[in-house]
């Protein structure tokens, strides 16, 4: 019994960034000369233009989180400090986006819900936001509620792959899904360039998806399940790395991350689809996590893509960067609705810690639809 995803909707927080505006905040608060000239290299590197924040302290000196001290750098608040606004934010932002999920996707009503998958790797609460989606929406207080924590990028796979699960074994399992990260609120400013890295590519936003092995209407896209697939890149672990300091998270992300990823990926991923007696050629789309312009680019070369095979991931990147593990669902969404035939198998991949490549074969079935022009964020500097 194959599972489908039904739908996927997603959203951000209101505060959105200039690639500009962030490089020139960040230039102020680094203190070296190399490091400034460092944070203007990087900036202008990471194929982004804008990203969203559940914060809109980076547009002031005096914000409630960060706030700029006398000497011009900026503050460090604890690891308590972000967790409160996690905690108050990821609410929020959970049950708006649960909501729209179930008015984009009418064949479902708020009262199939069986169960909710809730990833996440950028905060703890508990009654958590996967909780609150079930009080603040009315959902049966009888539905499953599981929580994905701490595994960072990759973790929509192991989401879909739990939720597929559930319904392949039970008809009437009808799951949500839910990726929702907030990186900015773990800004770590020093002139080390691993945190210039990260701090030029992580962002914030949500994505959520339904699933439920009932046969979808073709008259909307959608995805049927094939298999999800894990691997581990060999002699990597020390290069991608989040951990709990005193004060945020800590994330290690070293320059060696693409070539690591491009020098493995190619023999990996030929290894998955041989599981599956598929070849390269058997892919028709590629959805690829977008965790730096360099991993594209990367990936690209290494699977000897057309230019425009990882156009979808481009974009993302571009308008969203990197929020980590919502971002290839944000993908997988952009080629749901762009899609020009109504069939094409999809092969969707995710990096993260320790570098850990997860990847899902889908096929995607339907046809395609226009989608809602985003609506403009509340503050834009």
């Amino acid at each position: 019994m194959p599972a489908y995803i039904h739908h996927i909707a997603t959203e951000n927080p209101p505060f959105i960034y200039s690639n500009e505006f962030a490089c020139s905040r960040m230039k102020g608060w680094v203190s070296e000369p190399r490091a400034k000239r460092m944070v203007e290299m990087i900036y202008e590197r990471t194929g982004i233009d804008t990203r969203y924040s559940v914060s809109d302290d980076f547009l002031k000196d005096d914000g409630e989180l960060f706030h700029t001290l006398p000497d011009g750098t900026i503050n460090s608040p604890t690891t308590g400090q972000r967790n409160a606004l996690y905690a108050k934010a990821s609410r929020e932002l959970a049950v708006k986006l649960a909501r729209k999920t179930l008015a984009e996707c009418p064949q479902f009503k708020k009262e199939d819900i069986t169960h909710i998958v809730f990833a996440s790797c950028t905060g703890f609460a508990n009654p958590g936001p996967d909780y609150h989606i079930i009080r603040d929406l009315g959902l049966n207080e009888s539905v499953e509620r599981y929580t994905i924590g701490f595994m960072g990028c990759y973790a929509a796979f192991p989401a879909l792959r739990m939720a597929a699960q559930f319904c392949e074994a039970n008809p009437n399992a009808v799951v949500l899904v839910m990726c929702l990260e907030l990186c900015t609120l773990h800004l770590q400013v020093s002139d080390k360039p691993e945190s210039i890295v990260a701090n030029a590519l992580f962002a914030d936003g949500a994505a959520a998806a339904i699933l439920s092995a009932r046969k979808p209407t073709s008259d909307r896209p959608y995805y049927r399940v094939q298999g999800f697939h894990s691997a581990l890149v060999p002699s990597s672990e020390a290069h991608m790395a989040w951990d709990i300091g005193d004060n945020g998270f800590n994330m290690v992300l070293s320059a060696y991350v693409p070539d690591l990823i491009g020098s493995n990926i190619r023999e990996m991923l030929g290894g998955i689809l041989a599981k599956r007696d598929m070849q390269f050629s058997d892919i028709d789309e590629w959805a690829v996590h977008p965790g730096g312009r360099a991993i594209l680019d990367q990936v690209e070369q290494h699977l000897e893509l057309p230019a425009e095979a990882l156009e979808m991931s481009r974009d993302v990147l571009r308008d969203y960067g990197n929020m980590s593990s919502p971002t290839v669902m944000f993908v997988l969404k952009g080629m749901l609705e762009e899609a020009e035939t109504d069939r094409a198998t999809t092969c969707a991949i995710a990096f993260g810690p320790g570098l850990t490549v997860e990847t899902a074969v889908l096929e995607r079935c339907g046809a395609a639809i226009t989608s809602p022009k985003k609506s403009k964020a509340t503050i834009r500097a």
